[in-house]
């Protein structure tokens, strides 16, 4: 006589699908899965992360940043501030907030400030790029960057880079002509530590003082 006893309902001819040995493998296979610490499981998904961003293509960039020219290759996902930061090691430029609320990262783009966080990088192909380290002439700071120094316009410092870009930005745009208008155009800097008072301070003192910017 068979050994082999029917362990779930027989197919529509009437005989055994699957053996008692089967059933169990099987039960024991899902209870494994079932019991996997969350770390493993996280470690697969990482590992499956991994794979999955390898299968992007990446795509030549051109651009020059602070004066350098860079040949580089992005992946299409790539922020500029990431690009910034983890391929040419320019970690002036701060992450925050990472969803363009909080002015930490800003930089120029063709004379133009705007949130590297929210910028891909292949929308920068072709263009000029500033970053803080870009704006002093080696040994010599950049007037907005002594002017910060001077009225004491910062605190933990964290915001200092992207408010100064900013500082500078919006003296070239012509918006620094009162305290409420440098308010008004600084008002996608923020600052926690709250230094704004002696950020007007040395904004002002760089446009009166008729300083090139």
């Amino acid at each position: 006589m068979s050994n082999k006893k029917p362990c779930i309902p027989p197919d529509g001819e009437g005989n055994s699908t699957e053996t008692r040995r089967d059933f169990i493998k099987k039960s024991t296979l899902i209870t494994a899965i079932a019991l996997t610490p969350a770390a493993v499981v996280k470690a697969a998904d990482d590992q499956w992360d991994e794979r999955l961003a390898d299968i992007f293509e990446k795509v030549p960039v051109h651009l020059e940043v602070n004066g350098v020219k860079h040949d580089l290759s992005v992946e299409p996902r790539v922020t500029l501030l990431d690009l910034l930061r983890e391929q040419l090691d320019l970690t002036g430029t701060k992450k925050g907030c990472d969803h363009g609320q909080c002015g930490a990262c800003t930089v120029h783009v063709d004379g133009y400030r705007v949130n590297s966080c929210l910028t891909l990088g292949v929308m920068v192909n072709g263009k000029k790029i500033t970053t803080i380290e870009g704006l002093a002439k080696g040994d010599q700071l950049h007037p907005m960057q002594e002017a910060f120094l001077k009225h004491d316009g910062f605190q933990c410092g964290y915001c200092t880079p992207g408010q100064i870009m900013s500082a500078v930005a919006c003296i070239r745009e012509g918006h620094a002509n009162s305290e409420l208008e440098i308010r008004e155009y600084m008002s996608g800097n923020i600052c926690r530590c709250g230094a704004y008072p002696n950020i007007v301070n040395a904004i002002q003192e760089v446009k009166n003082g008729g300083q090139e910017v």
